[in-house]
């Protein structure tokens, strides 16, 4: 009908008959319902009213039958489509549609209560324009809407008449899309009426249309402000980066900030699903499909052959020097660039009879991996969800300290060092002193140290208080940090208990907001009290001040800045990255002075990122020091009520260069501390710190039998901060020097695999941690990956980073991956240096088989890949180049179906393969385009968990009847990463990396006999992952 002119013709009926004397209305009332109907359906019905003149005609019988009610009902229902339209709307509101519908709504009453209900739709419609919205706030019509809703909201008790006061509300709503409008909503005390009239409905589902839209209001019109900062550029700076222009603060007014018309839903609804985005798919074919050249000298890679010994050296010369480390000493004056010979002096920071490192190897009972294959952990047990008062230290088992069954060494220490005689604030926190007994800690202090650490559980896997002390002396931090971090001082072990994610409350997040709006109009019981803070001296504590202490200044800590707002509430703000503005997401920091069994709530209000896995079942993590002295050492999942959602700060325009300013979210949790007085720290996930690693490479290094497993740890090049960034060889020992075993070593394929670019996934080192772990295991499986590959593993490529608490970028505020195009050896080191050695392996003809970085995701769960396909970018972008006429090896979509055969975290409807222009700088597209290997890959596991595979519904838990189950199966959202299962990814990368070989035609008769044996052997399900490729 609309194609063929009925919007036409039936409009200009209307206006014929509309315009004769006596108008038959028995004709008018069905026309008006036809155009309501069809109005939805064209788009240009608007435009053609207008034309047509039935906007004017229309208006006119409205007017004259205010007194006719069913004539005056049909009326509105065409204007209601007419003024769908912003530009018909903004015509009606010229011809005083407005102040005639005004007089339609009427204060609260039972009658005419369609007409009112349309009347009001009509309204809300209407000031979706600008220009109507103008006339409304000129006009003072905002006052009387909110009265309206006011008397609306008061007499209807039953909820009868939700519809209408949604759209009064709605026309609130788009009013405050406008800054006058906002300034009139705040002048008529519309925050406070609409605070009043909605905070104790807020349960109450039957007004879910009324609450979502209040909500929607009360954030547009929170007035903007800048963030309680005396800058937005980090508190720590590095000197020698590119400097970075820091401004005075700017005082900030209304007009610094953006319009902010954007509608803000309530988040408590929202999918978590993170789409691509087509338009930013590389569709030029040349750029997919061309090699760059060198982007250095060919002969400045010659360098890089002293990282490759295995090649050249035969192993009587390598007897003395593998795992050469350069002592602190001699690295303190060595130049940013520097590449160690091969003849790099050894050194040691404590010889044997200075730490009790034992042999952690065989301390650890290990499971092969091929028992943990895609088939769940049969005796994984999971916690209870978290709830207030609920500490997941009830349900870990311990026996003592970890030293035997009986505990009788531990409990008979225990019995000397009495928990009223800990001294939390200084054990908390121990200083980096060359003894604990030269310290500067008060010898009391000391000798309780050094008690305590007899009780340090020594089947710890790979892990030394003393070495690490030793090791964190060496670490370069900007900040010149003298204290560790107690969790990383002192070590952690994986609870015992698996734990679920945290079913969210319903209405959670709309809690919170209404709480953040009573600090505006209710500020009676507001502190605002600023307790810790690394940009300003704040009020020295009374030790028994009622209020949290906060610290951060240690390796990997992140918390600029703390302010008690409420008796148990406090804002925090995370720290930009060094020498930057922006990035604010990691954080990781001490918390003292608690009361147990009291809810605290933590606001982080400087966060970045639109959405969060927060909002999808995530809780930060928590480690407190009694729980550890206890013999409990380890970080586990802790918070309830946790949201994550826009707020009212904005990055002023004088910051952004005249650009809108940008927003900032909230990451909301409350926290029921386990103890009295302990000492806590909060952290967005696991930490993972530098330190850590160094101490755990040296440990791995002592670990393995050097006759049987080749173990390098060399210095890949310095950082600008004046750190070794380690690289890591791992291959087995040829059983002979003889000619025929060194070819055979020699010939080996290389793996490279990377970690850490980003300093705040940590995730990506504990996988990596799994990695390094299984490799020099005696398993089988890593007995025959040793066996037939060389391992080129650099662990972590930003040291600085994650050494200062950043969250994306380098000292010189760079993300480093986006900078593997171009890398300058001044700048960015660690990544000029990576491409070095991958373009000499390609040089020489040794590309590696697997290029594979590893990473962390915070807006996704599971574990996935991401690898680099031109025909599935081309296809995906519908290019106009058919992919049918390219030739592509698709052997890179293999080792994504192992995994998601093999490992319980991957899932391989996550992975993809599309490149994309914004990603042309990072490693997995660089080493795909310029170095040819097909299979590079950027591995990403989530900070949340699993919601498929065995670790969203777990075995036991499904076995369980529903009487058994304290709650519903669907209520069990899936498995919250832990460090086990990080860790368990790590092992199960490289058995994929075994299965990938069995599968290439390339793959050695022996080998596959072996392997075929061994799968075979134990596990029979596993024959079908030895099928080869066609």
């Amino acid at each position: 009908m609309i194609s063929k002119g009925g919007s036409e013709a039936l409009l200009q009926t209307l206006v014929d008959m509309a315009r004769t004397a006596s108008p038959d209305y028995d004709v008018l009332l069905p026309l008006l319902r036809l155009l309501a109907k069809i109005g939805l359906r064209d788009k240009k019905f608007g435009q053609k009213a207008l034309e047509l003149e039935a906007l004017d005609v229309t208006l006119i019988l409205a007017r004259k039958n205010l007194s006719h009610s069913q004539n005056l009902l049909h009326c509105l229902w065409a204007l209601r489509v007419f003024a769908s339209s912003v530009t018909t709307g903004a015509m009606l509101g010229i011809n005083g549609a407005m102040e005639l519908l005004l007089k339609v709504i009427t204060p609260y009453t039972q009658k005419s209560t369609q007409i009112i209900r349309a009347a009001t739709e009509v309204l809300a419609a209407l000031l979706k324009s600008k220009s109507n919205s103008r006339r409304a706030v000129n006009r003072g019509y905002v006052s009387g809407l909110l009265k309206l809703h006011q008397d609306w909201h008061s007499h209807d008790t039953a909820n009868s008449f939700v519809l209408i006061r949604r759209a009064l509300l709605l026309c609130l709503k788009h009013i405050a899309n406008l800054r006058s409008g906002r300034e009139a909503f705040l002048a008529a005390q519309g925050m406070e009426i609409l605070f009043s009239t909605t905070q104790n409905c807020l349960d109450d589902t039957s007004l879910e249309p009324v609450i979502s839209i209040v909500l929607q209001i009360l954030r547009q019109c929170y007035p903007k402000s800048p963030l309680p900062l005396v800058t937005a550029i980090s508190a720590y700076t590095f000197p020698d980066a590119r400097s970075i222009t820091s401004d005075p603060p700017h005082v900030l007014t209304e007009e610094d900030f953006e319009e902010d018309g954007e509608e803000e839903e309530d988040k408590d609804s929202d999918s978590e699903d993170v789409k691509e985005e087509d338009d930013d798919l590389e569709t030029d074919v040349i750029k997919l499909s061309s090699k760059p050249g060198l982007d250095r000298p060919a002969e400045e890679l010659m360098q890089y052959q002293a990282m490759c010994l295995e090649l050249s050296c035969n192993f009587e010369e390598l007897e003395f020097k593998a795992g050469d480390d350069l002592t602190f000493d001699e690295t303190q004056y060595t130049n940013h660039h520097h590449i160690p010979t091969p003849v790099s002096p050894k050194g040691r920071c404590l010889n044997k009879d200075q730490i009790s490192w034992g042999h952690e190897r065989e301390a650890t009972a290990q499971t092969s991996v091929l028992s943990r294959v895609k088939m769940g952990r049969s005796n994984l047990h999971l916690t209870s969800k978290n709830g207030p008062g609920i500490s997941p230290h009830q349900n870990v088992q311990s026996s003592g300290f970890g030293l035997s069954s009986s505990g009788s060494k531990s409990s008979s220490i225990q019995a000397s060092i009495k928990e009223d005689a800990w001294n939390i604030d200084a054990i908390s926190c121990p200083r980096m002193s060359a003894s604990l007994a030269n310290s500067t800690q008060p010898k009391e202090t000391a000798e309780l140290m050094d008690k305590l650490l007899q009780t340090h559980p020594k089947r710890m896997a790979f892990h030394d208080p003393y070495l690490y002390m030793a090791k964190a002396r060496r670490t370069r931090s900007v900040a010149d940090f003298t204290m560790m971090a107690f969790p990383d001082f002192w070590g952690h072990c994986p609870p015992a208990s698996a734990q679920s994610m945290l079913e969210r409350k319903c209405g959670v997040q709309r809690i919170k907001i209404f709480e953040d709006i009573r600090r505006l109009i209710q500020p009676n019981d507001v502190i605002n009290k600023v307790v810790f803070s690394l940009d300003e001296s704040w009020p020295s504590q009374d030790i028994t001040a009622d209020c949290l202490r906060f610290f951060s200044k240690f390796e990997s800590g992140n918390l600029r800045k703390a302010i008690q707002v409420r008796e148990f509430e406090y804002d925090l703000l995370v720290n930009s990255d060094v020498n930057s503005a922006q990035h604010q997401q990691w954080f990781y920091f001490k918390v003292m002075g608690m009361r147990a069994a009291t809810p605290y709530r933590f606001n982080v209000i400087n966060c970045e990122k639109p959405n969060s896995q927060f909002n999808y079942g995530m809780q930060p993590t928590l480690y407190s020091v009694k729980e550890a002295l206890l013999g409990r050492p380890g970080w586990v999942r802790m918070g309830y009520e946790i949201c994550y959602y826009k707020n009212h700060y904005r990055q002023s325009t004088a910051v952004t260069g005249g650009a809108s300013g940008k927003c900032y979210y909230t990451l909301t949790f409350a926290i029921t501390f386990p103890h009295d007085e302990d000492a806590c720290y909060l952290a967005y996930h696991y930490p993972y710190t530098y330190t850590t690693l160094m101490t755990h490479l040296d440990l791995l290094e002592k670990s393995v039998n050097p006759k049987q497993v080749y173990f390098r740890h060399e210095v890949l090049c310095q950082t600008l901060g004046g750190n070794p960034c380690p690289l890591v060889t791992i291959s087995a020992r040829p059983e002979s020097n003889s000619a025929d075993h060194l070819e055979q070593f020699r010939q080996r394929p290389y793996q490279v695999i990377t970690a850490r670019v980003h300093p705040g996934e940590s995730n990506a080192s504990w996988v990596m941690k799994g990695t390094l772990e299984f490799l020099v295991s005696s398993d089988p499986v890593a007995q025959l990956l040793r066996e037939n590959f060389i391992f080129k593993i650099i662990p972590m490529l930003n040291p600085d980073g994650v050494i200062n608490g950043n969250h994306r970028c380098s000292l010189s505020g760079e993300d480093l991956n986006r900078q593997w195009l171009s890398p300058r050896a001044h700048l960015q080191p660690t990544i000029y240096h990576a491409k070095g050695l991958l373009h000499y392996l390609c040089s020489i003809g040794r590309s590696p088989v697997v290029f594979c970085d590893f990473h962390g995701h915070s807006q996704k769960k599971n574990v996935f890949l991401y690898g680099c396909s031109i025909k599935e970018t081309l296809w995906q972008a519908e290019s106009t180049v058919g992919p049918s006429n390219l030739s592509e090896d698709v052997s890179y979509r293999t080792l994504p179906k192992i995994l998601d055969k093999l490992a319980p975290a991957f899932t391989m409807s996550s992975c993809s393969f599309l490149v994309e222009k914004s990603r042309a700088s990072t490693a997995r597209v660089v080493v795909w385009r310029e170095m040819g290997v097909s299979r590079s890959y950027t591995m990403e596991s989530s900070y949340c968990g699993c919601n498929q595979g065995p670790y969203q519904h777990i075995q036991w838990l499904l076995e369980m009847t529903n009487s058994e189950r304290a709650c519903p199966l669907d209520s069990f959202q899936g498995l919250q990463f832990g460090t086990h299962e990080l860790e368990e990814m790590g092992a199960m990368f490289c058995l994929g990396l075994l299965i990938l070989e069995l599968k290439s035609v390339s793959c050695s008769h022996q080998l596959l006999t072996r392997a075929t044996t061994l799968l075979n052997a134990a596990e029979e399900s596993l024959d079908h992952h030895l099928q080869r490729d066609a």
